[in-house]
């Protein structure tokens, strides 16, 4: 309960123990072994925290939370506690509360969502579980993204990417440095195991808007959202995922606020051994980090566990409100752990911490708190009050309902997949396919054409050969031909002209003997004078 300024928190004999809004934000732990009332403690301070118009967050393990939305149901147990602490007297009524519900894979709530870019390559690497080089390798695959203009959006997007630059490791190496295809399928095969924890859903589009979980109802109080984890813890680096980018967000975007009367936000991780059971060290290192410096931002975070042990030693040193309920002591390994919890108290005189933890009932805590001044006070034995909301379950009609009706549904229900790097390089490779087949084709019909024209080319030769062969046969003919008829001629005339000079010659001899002999000696010397000059025999 709020009251006077102040989170009620539960009654120590006669006197009310409060945390003060002004050091919740100091951070805290809600411990105990399983059945004590961890839940009970969680939902008291998440309902005050609520009143007192601070936003909550709650990861709802079980679904043991969802009911906050409805005013709690009066039981005979229930009216027994409230009047053994005299509530009524303290105006103690059951009320809903203002939830809105979140679910990472949108079965029980708003599907909750970020993109690859706004997780970016730093954080992402260490929920991938990447060595230094893959990191850095990781780290410039983001940069070549950027400066190529295209958007990681989701998880295909990425692997887009990587393929791309593996593809063009040779071009850009020089450029951005080394990239190795080894570490390249390394980082593939560690995104694909985080595909299969859900994260091809939580890398998606809208994004959350985390300025719109700082919100009031109209009567002031804080919303509560509740994001189911039933799926969810199972699936621990989707877990620590979520996390670390909420607790990420939270501090790059919200600014230095100093010393406040109250929160700006409250967090509580429920089954928070989970998380740091399966964290790599890198990761713990990290929400280390974060833990220590979200302070600063006005943001409180409360880790819900089973034994402190469970926390690690950097984180719980940061909690300076703390709740412990019983914890078993039934081996020497239990008694240690409960011994080392009740020495992590400030020692109360009035009684032994350890036998008071290992004895406590259901509903009991011993409970330290920040005062006003920051000092831890002395741990106190309290009975814890009832929360104010139902308990237990919510019935899926009415989550339905919750979902349906409330003002973010229209923004966050419905996704959508924007252009970014998968469609671009899809388009890219499509494109640069397409020239390809266009430049082979364009050469085939190249290579078709010159032997187009070489074809040609011989045939024309071949034509002008045979036409120039033809031409010189029938030079030779009509040479021949001449002869021929140069012969006949000269023959005939060297005969006329021998016989006249042998006539003339037979004329000079005399008589008839004469005129013969001259004929035939003038016929032989014309033939073999016209013969020499027309090439005859």
């Amino acid at each position: 309960m709020y009251q006077d300024n102040k989170i009620w928190l539960g009654m120590s004999g006669d006197e009310k123990v409060y945390i003060y809004p002004s050091m919740a934000n100091r951070h805290g732990m809600i411990a105990g072994a399983t059945g004590t009332g961890k839940t009970i403690t969680l939902k008291v301070l998440a309902e005050s925290f609520s009143d007192c118009g601070v936003p909550v967050f709650l990861a709802d393990v079980k679904g043991d939370l969802a009911g906050m939305c409805r005013p709690g149901i009066i039981s005979e147990s229930l009216q027994k506690r409230i009047d053994a602490m005299g509530l009524d007297r303290e105006g103690f009524t059951f009320d809903a509360y203002p939830t809105t519900y979140w679910d990472v894979y949108g079965h029980k709530g708003l599907p909750l969502r970020t993109t690859v870019s706004e997780m970016g390559p730093l954080l992402l690497s260490r929920i991938l579980e990447l060595n230094d080089t893959q990191t850095d390798i990781l780290t410039i695959i983001f940069k070549i993204a950027d400066d190529q203009g295209l958007l990681l959006i989701d998880t295909k997007d990425l692997r887009a990417m990587i393929q791309y630059v593996g593809e063009n490791a040779k071009e850009l190496t020089l450029k951005y440095g080394n990239i190795t295809k080894p570490s390249l399928g390394a980082i593939t095969r560690a995104i694909i195991a985080l595909e299969s924890e859900g994260g091809e859903l939580f890398f998606s589009e809208p994004a959350l808007n985390i300025a719109d979980w700082f919100c009031r109802n109209r009567e002031g109080k804080g919303v509560i959202q509740i994001l189911d984890c039933q799926t969810l813890i199972n699936k621990p680096t989707m877990y620590a995922t979520f996390l670390l980018w909420m607790l990420s967000e939270l501090f790059e975007t919200l600014p230095e606020a100093g010393d406040l009367d109250a929160p700006k936000m409250v967090f509580f991780f429920d089954e928070a051994h989970l998380l740091f059971d399966s964290a790599s060290k890198s990761l713990l290192t990290k929400i280390e980090q974060v833990v220590k410096l979200i302070r600063s931002k006005g943001v409180g975070i409360y880790f819900i566990t089973q034994s402190p042990k469970d926390i690690p030693d950097g984180v719980l040193a940061q909690l300076g409100n703390k709740v412990q309920h019983a914890l078993h002591a039934y081996t020497p390994t239990e008694q240690r752990g409960a011994k080392a919890a009740a020495q992590s108290f400030r020692v109360n005189p009035d009684f032994d911490t350890y036998d008071t933890l290992i004895n406590l009932g259901i509903g009991e805590a011993l409970v330290s708190v920040l005062d006003e001044s920051g000092i831890p006070t002395v741990v106190q034995k309290c009975s814890i009050l009832p929360p104010q909301s139902q308990m237990g379950a919510l019935d899926d009609s009415i989550r339905d309902r919750q979902i349906q009706n409330n003002i973010l549904y229209t923004k966050y229900n419905d996704t959508f997949d924007r252009d970014s790097a998968y469609e671009f390089l899809q388009r890219k490779n499509l494109a640069d396919a397409q020239a390809r087949e266009d430049a082979a084709q364009a050469a085939a019909e190249e290579k078709q054409r010159l032997k187009d024209e070489a074809a040609a080319e011989k045939a024309r030769q071949k034509e002008i050969a045979a036409a120039q062969k033809a031409e010189e046969r029938r030079q030779a003919a009509s040479q021949r031909a001449v002869r021929s008829a140069a012969k006949s001629v000269a023959n005939s005339a060297a005969g006329t002209v021998g016989r006249e000079i042998g006539n003339s010659i037979g004329k000079t001899v005399g008589g008839s003997f004469g005129k013969k002999l001259g004929g035939n000696v003038g016929a032989a010397l014309g033939r073999g004078i016209i013969g020499t000059l027309f090439g005859g025999r």
